[in-house]
């Protein structure tokens, strides 16, 4: 019988494996990212509490009530489609080539029409677009 003490093993972590993972991961998300931006407007969102910014730019003023009917500059769009929307829009524009595009609109307003004046302005080329907002109490 053999009673002597034994020498105790020395415990050894094989992080070979861990490492293997972690690499197949980041290359996983690294090939599963895009990069590249969907959208084709370019769309400057005014903050809500920030102030007025003045612009020598023409600017063009899109209105939209509650019940989708649309003005621009003051002047009632006589059809909501968006042809009628896109002729009113030349003439707000005059010989400006790159107008800012404001839009106000009801806060009951339907999305639809928001996106038909957005629409609208890109057929046009117009690429200024802006969004009205009221400052909270």
């Amino acid at each position: 019988m053999n009673f002597r003490p034994r020498k105790p093993e020395e415990l050894d972590v094989n992080v070979t494996p861990l490492i293997d993972v972690v690499f197949l991961l980041l290359i996983f998300f690294m090939v599963s990212t895009t990069f590249d931006r969907q959208s084709e407007l370019s769309i400057e969102l005014p903050e809500a509490s920030g102030e007025v910014a003045e612009s020598k730019q023409v600017e063009i003023e899109v209105t939209i009530s509650n019940t989708g009917k649309f003005t621009v500059n003051g002047n009632e769009v006589v059809n909501t489609n968006i042809t009628s929307l896109m002729r009113v829009m030349r003439a707000a524009a005059g010989s400006d080539k790159d107008p800012r595009v404001i839009i106000t609109a009801d806060k009951n307003s339907t999305h639809q029409a928001v996106m038909t004046v957005m629409d609208a302005a890109r057929q046009i080329g117009f690429v200024h677009i802006a969004f009205s907002a009221v400052k909270p109490e």
